[in-house]
């Protein structure tokens, strides 16, 4: 996540604000697997006493809880209240479920849903798949940067060039650290590929034998509101199979872009970016 850091001694009202704000959203990043004290303070830049006050203060408004076993920090309760209350307007997943859930019976592969966050993709469903063998390179709440993996490079290669770009600057860091398959221009390769052919795909380039297929979902202008993904071992993604899911995305993704743009002017999600932590 980018983040601002700027020294000082003194914490307004504001800047208390936005250091919690910016807390919550590592600790969403993290997903089921949480976030521990010194996580938070290597991503956030704050010092401990600062970072663990702020924390204190996101556990007593019920936005955050601490496990007392393991000491990490995790979304809470009233975090997730509010995300139901959020759901009429920004309920993608509410309104993908039904075709997550045809793509996995159909096909017996795993699917999924991300959408955008930041520079990053998030993955906000796994639609379980009967097929004995699975992969397991995506779960609910992973992120990767945006053009690692199917469903992510689909987003990615629905933008903007511009904005292609000012993403690949963004993470051109994190990519060359942790994803070495995934270099800059590998990723504007695949962009170009995805377009010509209709759908991004992952040739394993995560897990060696975990591939994956996905689409964008776009709002009536054009917007990306995010992809849904199929993920199988390699040997179920060959070319003939490769154009047979396609297909069958290509159906679901209509349906789920015609109720949005059944949803009143005013519903319309459009992305808004994580909150940064300012110090």
């Amino acid at each position: 996540m980018e983040q601002e850091v700027r020294p000082t001694t003194v914490l307004n009202g504001s800047q208390s604000v936005d250091r919690a704000l910016g807390l919550l959203s590592l600790v969403s990043y993290s997903g089921d697997d949480g976030s521990t004290l010194t996580d938070i303070v290597e991503q956030s830049g704050l010092n401990k006493p600062t970072a663990r006050r702020l924390l204190l203060a996101l556990i007593r408004s019920g936005l955050l809880e601490q496990d007392p076993v393991t000491r990490r920090y995790y979304l809470g309760q009233e975090a997730y209240v509010l995300g139901t209350l959020a759901t009429r307007r920004y309920g993608l997943l509410q309104i993908s479920r039904d075709s997550l859930g045809f793509l996995s019976a159909k096909t017996q592969d795993t699917s999924f849903l991300s959408i955008q966050r930041d520079s990053y993709a998030v993955c906000l469903h796994r639609e379980e798949g009967t097929y004995p063998i699975r992969t397991h390179a995506l779960q609910a709440g992973y992120r990767h940067p945006l053009g690692v993996g199917a469903g992510s490079l689909a987003i990615l290669a629905a933008m903007p060039d511009d904005e292609i770009e000012a993403i690949l600057a963004t993470n051109e860091a994190a990519l060359l650290a942790e994803y070495p398959n995934l270099y800059p221009d590998r990723i504007r390769a695949d962009i170009v590929t995805a377009r010509e052919n209709g759908f991004a795909l992952n040739p394993g380039l995560i897990l060696t034998n975990s591939w994956g297929i996905g689409l964008a979902i776009r709002y009536p202008d054009g917007r990306p509101a995010g992809a849904l993904s199929i993920a199988a071992i390699d040997s179920r993604m060959q070319p003939s199979r490769q154009t047979e899911l396609a297909a069958l995305m290509q159906g679901e993704t209509r349906k789920i872009e015609a109720r949005l743009a059944h949803l009143q002017p005013n519903e319309r999600s459009r992305r808004a970016p994580a909150p940064k932590v300012v110090t």
